[in-house]
């Protein structure tokens, strides 16, 4: 699978392709809870920072634009602050807008979503569904088919917002100069009749097919619609793409530890158009949608996957998203801190994981919001422990760290002093075992505190080390 990742990254070009949707903007509000109110049971969220990002079908947008693909859309948004916003993420993506309208008497639909300790507590929708006028829908419909005649690929993303009655829906699909891809959402899906290929996931499927078999379900659409294709994204049980003739093409969920499912079928939805508009085949257009769903549920929020970050996946093998290089590393934790997220640290040479090492990361991991542990590298571990170490070279050793639930960053260090890496990564937390002083812990000085973790006597790795030999 991952030799196949690398192999379809390597066949992809950079298309044209127009979305076509209900544009939304996602607000976050990051922040902390520590009590209930004493006004009604519910959590008091103390505020740490907020962000925008593009929401709907912007997020599809934005899901193309970082795969690397060149981007145009088309939609409605009002003449309001959030409307403004929304034109500046989505410009600031290099998106061409020039198909986006706005009018004041649709103001722009906006998600707040309140996340405390990486966990959705709220949701508030500021939106209005009515229909766009008559007047505003044959002017998108032309300025869409404009930007269609210039593009690889269409994609229509329906959040049910209002944009896209069957006038215009209709009218793009027979009109279009290219393939139309649509991400199936709403009740009135013979609106999308005769487009080239659909995407929805499992729920979706059950409510337009009213089956309660995923096959069959399928198979519905695909006549009804009289499409040549469509993708089921399945959660757990991974992804099936469907044509007329044939047995579905398969494949199982990558996601190793899953944050958040938001925003989760626009990535695939756009990660396949991506692949199929560069020319790959059905096959390797699902691969490359199910590898980025994979890497994106690992995510808070509204996320979107690089062709990078989907390549490092594919050069590790199973060995994880948590696996970064320094560079990698420090821009995550900008993102992190940014959301109000306090960084624990330890490190070590980890040979030989037994429950000890578990223990320390556990307790380790309960002093922050995320913990990152440095790994010596082969080299430094000789320097450290001599002839014979490490007995698990560092390839294995990081990936078994990073399978640990406890871990949410694996990153090597070359040097034998971790305090160049603590100065880098500053944490607000430096964790080391019991056996050491304060006073002793390296990196001391560059922590927000030092913490020592309880070790568990009679285990280490150079005695079980030693009792093997002597067996």
């Amino acid at each position: 699978m991952t030799d196949r990742l690398l192999e379809v990254l390597g066949k992809l070009r950079k298309p044209r392709i127009f979305v076509l949707g209900d544009l939304v903007l996602d607000r976050y509000v990051w922040g902390s809870v520590n009590r209930v109110s004493p006004e009604a049971p519910v959590p008091i969220v103390r505020v740490n920072s907020e962000d925008y990002r593009p929401g709907g079908a912007s997020n599809v947008v934005s899901n193309l634009a970082a795969l690397g693909a060149r981007v145009a859309c088309g939609g409605v948004v009002g003449r309001d602050a959030g409307g403004k916003e929304l034109l500046r993420l989505l410009r600031s993506r290099r998106s061409d807008v020039s198909a986006v309208l706005q009018d004041s008497a649709k103001p722009t639909s906006v998600k707040t979503r309140m996340i405390a300790h990486n966990q959705q507590m709220l949701r508030v929708d500021s939106e209005s569904v009515e229909t766009i006028r008559p007047e505003l829908q044959k002017r998108l419909l032309a300025a869409a088919l404009r930007e269609a005649a210039r593009s690889d690929l269409a994609i229509i993303s329906d959040y049910s917002k209002g944009t896209l009655p069957p006038e215009v829906c209709e009218g793009f699909i027979r009109r279009a100069k290219c393939p139309v891809l649509v991400g199936l959402k709403g009740r009135d899906h013979r609106k999308y009749a005769r487009a080239a290929g659909a995407s929805l996931n499992r729920s979706e499927l059950l409510t337009l097919s009213r089956e309660d078999d995923v096959d069959r379900g399928a198979r519905k659409l695909l006549r009804e619609l009289s499409l040549k294709f469509l993708l089921v994204t399945l959660g757990e049980r991974g992804m099936r793409v469907y044509t007329p003739v044939g047995a579905p093409i398969t494949l199982p969920a990558l996601a190793r530890q899953v944050y958040d499912v938001t925003g989760a079928g626009d990535t695939a939805l756009a990660a396949f158009g991506v692949a199929f508009a560069s020319g790959l085949s059905l096959e390797e257009s699902a691969l490359l949608a199910n590898a980025s769903a994979g890497v994106v549920v690992a995510k808070v929020g509204t996320e979107t996957v690089t062709r990078e970050e989907l390549r490092a996946q594919a050069s590790q093998g199973h060995g994880h998203r948590k696996i970064v290089t320094r560079a990698e590393l420090l821009r995550a934790l900008a993102n992190e801190r940014a959301r109000g997220r306090k960084v624990a640290f330890t490190n070590g040479c980890f040979d030989l994981l037994h429950a000890g090492h578990a223990a320390l990361l556990e307790f380790a991991r309960s002093r922050g919001d995320l913990l990152v542990v440095g790994l010596n590298s082969d080299r430094s571990v000789r320097a450290l422990k001599g002839k014979g170490r490490p007995i698990v070279p560092q390839g294995g050793r990081a990936r078994l760290l990073a399978a640990l639930e406890a871990v949410d960053y694996v990153v090597v260090f070359d040097e034998t002093s971790v305090e160049k890496l603590v100065r880098a990564v500053r944490p607000d937390v430096l964790v080391k075992a019991d056996q050491y002083s304060t006073k002793e812990v390296v990196g001391r000085s560059h922590a927000g505190r030092v913490e020592l973790a309880p070790m568990l006597k009679g285990l280490s790795t150079t005695d079980l080390i030693g009792r093997v030999r002597g067996s």
